[in-house]
C-alpha cells in the first residue's frame, strides 16, 4: 500500500490548509451571527458567498469530483486529505462546493445522467448556481433496508407519478434547493433489488409539501432536514435517472465514495476538537495547576492522537483500495470506515466537552454542535449496525467457504473409500 501523496496532492493540501486559517475558520462567527440576523434561518449568509468566491478563485472547487473533466481529477487517495482538512469546520465543505448532499448527487448526474440531465441540473450544481436534496429515508419504515421503501413512482403515459412520504430530506429548505432526486418503487413484484428506481423531481413541482423542519438533537441545520409529502407528483419519463429498476445499484454507487468523504470530514472533525481540548488544557487551571498535568486528561489526549492516527490510515487504506481494485472489493473497508470514523470522532469530541466542562456544552465553542453532529451521522447514511453486518458477513463468509471446501474434500474422501 503506497499512501505517499502526489506533488499535486501535496501542493492542494498547503493551499486548502492555508485557506481554511486564514478564511474559513475565522468567518465561522461572522457566518453565525449572520444566520441568526437572518429573517429566514435558512437563508444563505453572505460571507459564505464570499467565502465561495475566493474559493473558486483560488481554484479549490469541486475537488470530489473525479469523473470526467468537470473537477479536479483527483483520485479518492489524493481527496481524502483535503476532506478532512474542509472538515475541520461545520462551513468548510459548502465553500469549495463539497458538501452533502450535492456532491453524492452531482456524481450520480456525472455518472449515470442523460446529456439533457446533466445540462439542465449538473452543471448548475457544479457552479453553485443552485443545490438539490436526497430524498430515501421514510418515517413510517427502516430505511437502512431499501426493500422497505413504500414510496411509489407509477408510469403514467409519458409521465410517472410520484407518491410518499419523506423525512430527513437534507438540503430541502437551501432556498437554492432546485432538485429533488427521490427514491422510490416502481415495480414491487420485481425482483428484490430491482424494485426501486430514481427521479429526478424540480422542486417547485406541483404536490411537494415541506410538512415541517426537523432539527438535530435541538439544532437547526441551515440547509434543512425536511419531512416531504409527495403528492400526485407529475414528472416526464425522462426524469427517470439511469433507468427503471436501477435504483437499489445507483444508491449503492453513491455511497460508496459518499462514506470515505464522511470518514475523512470526521477525522477533521476529531483534529478540531482534540485542538481545543489542547488549547484547554494548557491554559485552564484547577485544584493548583494547569488541567494538562492532571493524568487523567494527559490520557484522553494521549488515546485521542492514537486514535485518530488509526483511523486515517484505515480511511487511507480504504481509499487507496477504491482507486486500485475499485468500490466493490472495498466494501467490507468502505463498511468499517464509517463505524469508525464516527465513533472515533465522537468519543474525542467527548473527552473535549468534558474538558471543557461548561463551555464544552454551549454554542460558546463548536464542541456541542460537533458533538451533535457526530451523534447523528452514526445513524444517517445507514446505521452502524448495517455497516457493522457488512463487515461480519464478509469476514465470516471466508470460513464458511473454508468449511465447504473441508466438508467436500470429506464426502469426495469417503466416496472413495
Amino acid at each position: 500500500m503506497d499512501f505517499g501523496y502526489s506533488p499535486r496532492a501535496s501542493e492542494l493540501q498547503d493551499r486548502m490548509r492555508s485557506f481554511m486559517e486564514e478564511h474559513v475558520l475565522p468567518a465561522e462567527p461572522v457566518y453565525d451571527r449572520q444566520l441568526a440576523e437572518a429573517d429566514d434561518p435558512h437563508a444563505l449568509p453572505p460571507v459564505m458567498t464570499e467565502l465561495k468566491e475566493k474559493a473558486r478563485a483560488e481554484g479549490l472547487w469541486n475537488l470530489f469530483m473525479a469523473h470526467g473533466d468537470r473537477g479536479a481529477g483527483l483520485t479518492n487517495l489524493e481527496y481524502a486529505p483535503l476532506a478532512e482538512l474542509m472538515g475541520r469546520s461545520i462551513i468548510g465543505n459548502e465553500v469549495f462546493n463539497c458538501s452533502a448532499p450535492d456532491t453524492g448527487n452531482m456524481e450520480l448526474l456525472a455518472l449515470y445522467g442523460t446529456p439533457e440531465q446533466q445540462q439542465r441540473w449538473l452543471q448548475p450544481l457544479l457552479e453553485a448556481e443552485i443545490r438539490s436534496c436526497f430524498a430515501m429515508t421514510e418515517p413510517e419504515v427502516a430505511s437502512s433496508d431499501a426493500r422497505n421503501i413504500r414510496t411509489r413512482i407509477t408510469r403514467d403515459g409519458d409521465s410517472y407519478v410520484v407518491n410518499g412520504r419523506k423525512w430527513y430530506t437534507s438540503g430541502i429548505l437551501d432556498p437554492d434547493c432546485k432538485l429533488i432526486i427521490l427514491m422510490g418503487k416502481t415495480d414491487p413484484d420485481a425482483p428484490t433489488y430491482r424494485q426501486q428506481s430514481m427521479v429526478l423531481i424540480p422542486r417547485d413541482t406541483p404536490g411537494v409539501t415541506v410538512v415541517r423542519d426537523l432539527p438535530m438533537f435541538g439544532y437547526t441545520d441551515r440547509c434543512g432536514h425536511g419531512e416531504v409529502l409527495f403528492e400526485d407528483v407529475r414528472v416526464p419519463v425522462g426524469n427517470i435517472l439511469g433507468g427503471e429498476g436501477e435504483g437499489f445499484a445507483l444508491a449503492q454507487g453513491r455511497l460508496g465514495p459518499g462514506r470515505m468523504h464522511y470518514a475523512m470530514r470526521a477525522v477533521g472533525f476529531a483534529e478540531r476538537a482534540l485542538q481545543l481540548m489542547c488549547e484547554r488544557a494548557t491554559g485552564r487551571v484547577a485544584f493548583g495547576g494547569p488541567l494538562a498535568e492532571r493524568g487523567v486528561v494527559r490520557e484522553w489526549i494521549a488515546r485521542s492522537r492514537i486514535e485518530i492516527e488509526q483511523l486515517r490510515l484505515l480511511v487511507l487504506k480504504s481509499a487507496w483500495l477504491m482507486d486500485t481494485v475499485g468500490n466493490a472489493a472495498a466494501r467490507m473497508e468502505v463498511a468499517a470506515i464509517k463505524v469508525a470514523a464516527l465513533e472515533v470522532a465522537h468519543k474525542v469530541v467527548d473527552r473535549a466537552v468534558q474538558t471543557h466542562g461548561a463551555a464544552g456544552v454551549s454554542d460558546d465553542t463548536v464542541l456541542a454542535r460537533l458533538f451533535s453532529i457526530t451523534r447523528a451521522l452514526k445513524i444517517a447514511d445507514g446505521p452502524d449496525e448495517v455497516h457493522l453486518r457488512t463487515v461480519a458477513r464478509q469476514e465470516l463468509a471466508m470460513y464458511q467457504a473454508k468449511d465447504k471446501k473441508t466438508d467436500t474434500k470429506t464426502d469426495a474422501k469417503a466416496g472413495a473409500e
